[in-house]
């Protein structure tokens, strides 16, 4: 993996957010493109938003480059364009939380700090046979005390780094390789028949089912675009017009597109249908191509040429929009 044994701790940084909740196969080439575009924390600090954003896309979970940009902005002004060392102030920076603290002080600074991920609370509810819902805050804090209890002085960040492996190839979440673990004789789990039983989570609600229509509007070899609020979800980046429906997107198509964009148009022919999952939902799209009766003088909305398309950040379901259109 190209961010171990980095010399340089804003690698170790930007690696541990692009691995929250995303495969280590993902994130590797955005992870060198991301290095190559920028190289250190000053030249992502004086980055646009935008070019941030577009060098993410297809990650996910965006928040995590806005935080990353607003961070690299504080710690060039405040930090002389260093990640600070001291633990209260790596805490104050937007987007890192209580594992990556931990992640880095002890990756990067070679401090005695334990960390947490996904890896490491399967790791630990195993080897204890933790029967505490480890989402929960007992279960949480079981946990933290195991990794702290359980960390070898002047070797956290290689443990760290070792427990997220095991996790990630062998005590995986299911069908573990328990014949190839290391750790087999230690586990409690094992011993007791439950390690497909850990860890203990609770049940996930059922994600609500939305439906959509996106009104595709290109004149001249340009299409309309509109740029979403900063804050939430996708935030600054890109979207053809797009509302939800209540039952039939052919026939509310024009109504709800009038409703959100105070913009008229003519429904024309459908592009097709794109199903995707958010975290918390699920949404089927409908496109169909539509011409303009009146557009609104309104800052969000904006004409792009085809060929640029590629240029402004959009998420998963408005660039397959952009795909079929191209």
């Amino acid at each position: 993996m190209p961010w171990r044994d980095h010399p340089d701790s804003y690698a170790v940084w930007v690696s541990e957010i692009m691995l929250q909740q995303t495969r280590v196969e993902t994130v590797i080439p955005y992870f060198e493109k991301w290095m190559n575009l920028f190289p250190d924390i000053v030249s992502l600090a004086n980055a646009d938003e935008q070019v941030v954003l577009n060098a993410w896309e297809g990650l996910g979970y965006y928040s995590r480059a806005r935080n990353l940009h607003k961070a690299a902005k504080i710690v060039a002004e405040k930090f002389n364009g260093k990640l600070p060392r001291n633990l209260d102030d790596l805490r104050s920076l937007p987007g890192i939380g209580r594992y990556t603290v931990g992640a880095i002080a002890s990756i990067a600074f070679k401090m005695d700090e334990p960390t947490l991920d996904g890896n490491l609370r399967r790791v630990f509810s195993r080897l204890y046979d933790v029967t505490e819902f480890a989402d929960s805050p007992v279960g949480e804090k079981i946990l933290w005390d195991l990794a702290a209890q359980n960390l070898p002085k002047g070797k956290a960040g290689d443990y760290n780094q070792a427990l997220m492996d095991l996790g990630a190839t062998i005590c995986v979440p299911k069908n573990p390789r328990c014949l190839l673990c290391p750790l087999m004789e230690l586990c409690k789990a094992r011993e007791n028949g439950t390690q497909e039983l850990r860890p203990v989570l609770r049940a996930k609600k059922a994600s609500p089912q939305y439906v959509h229509a996106a009104g595709v509007i290109i004149q001249r070899g340009r299409v309309l675009l509109n740029q979403r609020p900063a804050g939430g979800l996708l935030g600054s980046m890109w979207e053809f017009p797009t509302a939800r429906v209540a039952e039939d997107p052919v026939k509310e198509l024009v109504k709800v597109i009038n409703a959100a964009y105070r913009l008229k148009v003519k429904r024309k022919e459908a592009l097709g249908v794109i199903q995707h999952a958010y975290t918390h939902f699920k949404v089927t799209v409908h496109a169909f191509l539509c011409e303009a009766v009146s557009i609104p003088k309104d800052k969000n909305l904006k004409w792009v040429k085809l060929g640029e398309l590629n240029e402004y950040p959009m998420g998963k379901v408005d660039r397959q929009i952009a795909e079929k259109i191209k």
